[in-house]
């Protein structure tokens, strides 16, 4: 099978190592000519340091070369960059081809999730069968073939039987789910949960913090996702609870990263300018902060996030902010 992954970072890169695993035949389309010759000379990837990659990976900068004839098309991009990439690949992808979304987060200005911005730039026979890939999944660890568990999504059973059996894995294990709309967002909204523990861990504080971080995160996701039309059920499984759990908590978190140096007071702007990888988290910050309006949901995790963010507020401040509020029952939605 010819399987392209539109963006070699370190995510799009790990999906290519287990689709090539399986013997397929996998193109990684880069935007970059460094990483691509990079991969092709057999030297790895700079976003993944130290991995091996599999032989049959190859690297291609041609986005219509890339996706031309490809029966699986994987959409790995940085989620603000989604839309440019697959409008790009657009004519050139096979209508028959079964196109899987990797990407976590949510498009600034239009508010759109993956599956709404993909919908605009490619046509009805190719959406019909979208799936969306999530779950808790660091890149280095699915790479070093550590057992993952994962979830793809599709509003068409037999597209996401199909999905799940190209990346089903005796170590990358896939289940199926039919609410695209939850695991979408829940794939999206933990990353500024994950910025949230981070300020925590920086602020010095333990377990306890991040118990309540982590817990009535989960909540104010699940209230804007049910707002949204997702199912409930989606937040208490791999593209909710499970990813959350793992971005909050990994060393690996870019976004909890981000957070953690945000809680020792270096800037946002210093710690941007050293990383190379994309903390989706950040930009998420915003578009959450829209759409909570939008549905009119209370979300005080997320708005002391874009506070500090993207207003510059004291972390040790935002943190009072939350722990003063006015006594209430526990709501869960």
């Amino acid at each position: 099978m010819r399987a392209t992954v539109l963006g070699a970072g370190a995510w799009g890169t790990a999906l290519g190592m287990v689709l090539a695993g399986k013997g397929h035949q996998v193109t990684i389309w880069s935007h970059e000519d460094d990483v691509a010759a990079s991969i092709n000379a057999g030297t790895g990837n700079r976003y993944l340091a130290g991995v091996t990659l599999p032989a049959g990976l190859r690297a291609e900068t041609d986005l219509p070369a890339a996706v031309a004839g490809a029966e699986v098309v994987v959409s790995a991009s940085p989620a603000q960059f989604v839309r440019a990439v697959m409008t790009g690949a657009a004519s050139d992808i096979a209508p028959d081809a079964q196109l899987v979304s990797a990407s976590k987060g949510i498009e600034l200005g239009s508010l759109q999730r993956m599956d709404e911005v993909l919908s605009q730039v490619l046509p009805d026979s190719i959406m019909d069968r979208f799936c969306v890939l999530s779950g808790p999944s660091f890149a280095a660890e699915v790479a070093a073939d550590e057992p993952t568990a994962v979830v793809i999504a599709s509003r068409d059973e037999q597209a996401a039987v199909y999905a799940r059996d190209v990346f089903l894995t005796p170590t990358f294990r896939v289940y199926t789910n039919a609410d695209v709309i939850g695991v979408e967002l829940g794939g999206a909204l933990k990353n500024v949960v994950a910025l949230a523990a981070g300020v925590s861990a920086g602020l010095g504080y333990g377990h306890n913090t991040l118990a309540a971080l982590i817990t009535r995160g989960l909540a104010e996701i699940t209230r804007l996702g049910v707002a949204a039309g997702a199912e409930k059920a989606t937040f208490y499984g791999l593209a909710g609870i499970g990813d959350l759990v793992l971005t909050c908590t990994g060393s690996l978190s870019r976004n909890r990263t981000v957070g953690y140096r945000l809680g020792q007071g270096e800037t946002l702007e210093a710690i941007l300018s050293d990383m190379t990888a994309v903390a989706e988290g950040v930009q998420t910050a915003e578009a959450v902060r829209e759409l909570a309006g939008r549905h009119g949901v209370e979300m005080p995790i997320m708005e002391q996030m874009y506070a500090i963010v993207h207003e510059g507020r004291s972390p040790s401040d935002a943190l009072r902010t939350l722990m003063s509020r006015e006594p209430k029952t526990e709501e869960w939605s």
